[in-house]
């Protein structure tokens, strides 16, 4: 990206690359011409399967964007151990200046603040005393920022989803290739209780063998987005130029797993759907006369529908729906020849036990939970964030930094689940045309086995 390799990256770039949501990802035949095959790796790149650091005595700490998601990021980090906050980052300053004192209060030196402006951010990842970068901000921040930290020597820590655009999924991969440096989409829900005792099930063959999984993420957000906050306001605004699945990592992360996506198996393509945009525009015009809010239109519809077709023939059917009046739900339903599970709430089936859902789990808890959870349920407890989920996934995160152990998701993952959302939104441009998936492992996946 030219802006980072030019040392800086201006207000107007960070506008282009948002306004292209509009424009370029639909126009994909441009934008992605050979992508699916993706770019010949250079002589400088080498695949970062398996990639470790010599251990650590410490992990230093650098977080960008101290919102509510960056604050909750925070308090996890704070109650770990050899975990230490060097640098804090945001545009707004008494978010700064509120979480050096978090810091301070838990018997850290204050560490380094940064709040001069939008790119205030690569002065913090240039510094010397950080290890891993943490990003916590508007999903367009998200692929730079991280390109910034890897550029800059550090691991890069990267909020969901970790890009809007093939194009930066690829500029993900790459950089990390050519830096050889961690960079892990922080999706928690993949470190959920119940997610991870299915991963067990599934590695242990329980289910038999994986044939269609069912994830989604659905939210009533409706209101929230109507608001005037900030966070609702440039969500908001994707909501007005997209109509695609934009936010599909949380439901499909763990079925990914579970089939084992980038580790035997991979996307292989997609067709995406989705219904009337009625719910906003339902709120949108219940507002006062006066309000600016009266003059937006949206082109997300209410409910997207993704298939997804992977090479070896699985099915996954994902959903994105943050407006109509449904229960939270990401479904996380995986279907093998031997029984299957469903959640929201939690149910099994296994052939030859009966034609109902069994729906006390504590049997398979106790046999199948997975360790991380039985090691760190207490503690996941009392840190808090999503049932505990935060602090395990940094826990987890943490503890493959200190160890020099290699990282349980990679930037492949990152980018295959992210780039969901642009090519849904070229499959719905096109009249829900199947769109061919992106190999981001350029052949890797053939080759690696999935982990447990």
């Amino acid at each position: 990206m030219a802006g980072l390799q030019d040392g800086g990256i201006s207000r107007r770039r960070m506008l282009s690359v948002a306004a292209a949501a509009g424009v370029g990802l639909v126009a994909g035949s441009a934008e992605r011409a050979g992508a699916a095959d993706g770019p010949a790796r250079k002589a400088a790149q080498k695949s970062v399967f398996g990639l470790r650091h010599p251990a650590m005595g410490k992990v230093r700490v650098g977080m960008i964007g101290m919102g509510g998601r960056g604050s909750g990021l925070l308090g996890n980090l704070l109650d770990i151990e050899k975990v230490e906050i060097r640098a804090v980052c945001d545009v707004v300053g008494a978010k700064v200046a509120q979480s050096q004192r978090r810091v301070v209060e838990k018997g850290q030196a204050e560490p380094a603040g940064f709040a001069k402006g939008e790119t205030d951010f690569e002065n913090l990842c240039k510094r010397d005393d950080v290890d891993v970068v943490y990003i916590a901000t508007p999903w367009e921040w998200h692929a730079p920022m991280a390109v910034c930290a890897m550029k800059n020597g550090k691991h890069a820590a990267v909020e969901v989803p970790a890009a809007m655009r093939v194009e930066e999924c690829w500029q993900l991969v790459d950089t990390a290739e050519e830096t050889q440096r961690h960079c892990m989409m922080l999706e928690n829900c993949c470190y959920g209780e119940m997610e991870m005792m299915v991963l067990s099930m599934v590695r242990q063959g329980v289910l038999g063998e994986l044939t269609h999984g069912e994830a989604a993420y659905i939210h009533n957000l409706a209101d929230f987005l109507m608001s005037q906050e900030s966070s609702a306001v440039w969500r908001r605004r994707h909501g007005q130029r997209l109509d695609g699945n934009l936010y599909p990592t949380h439901g499909l992360g763990p079925i990914a797993q579970y089939m084992g996506i980038n580790a035997g198996d991979k996307f292989e393509y997609l067709v995406s759907m989705s219904s009337a945009e009625r719910t906003m525009s339902m709120l949108r015009d219940r507002l006062g006369a006066g309000d600016a809010r009266r003059g937006e239109k949206y082109a997300c519809g209410d409910v997207n529908t993704t298939l997804i077709r992977t090479a070896r023939g699985r099915s996954i059917m994902l959903q994105y729906d943050v407006s109509t009046p449904r229960p939270y739900s990401r479904i996380n339903m995986i279907c093998g020849t031997g029984g299957t599970f469903c959640d929201y709430p939690p149910r099994i089936h296994l052939r030859g036990k009966g034609e109902g859902w069994e729906t006390e789990m504590r049997p398979y808890e106790e046999k199948y939970g997975h360790p991380l959870w039985k090691k760190l349920k207490e503690w996941a407890a009392k840190s808090g964030g999503h049932g505990g989920m935060d602090y395990v996934m940094n826990w987890r995160l943490m503890q493959c930094l200190l160890e020099g152990e290699a990282l349980d998701m990679t930037v492949y993952d990152g980018a295959a689940w992210s780039s969901v959302l642009p090519l849904s939104v070229e499959s719905v441009a096109g009249g829900s045309v199947p769109v061919r998936a992106v190999d981001f492992t350029r052949g890797g996946w053939k080759d690696r086995k999935a982990a447990g």
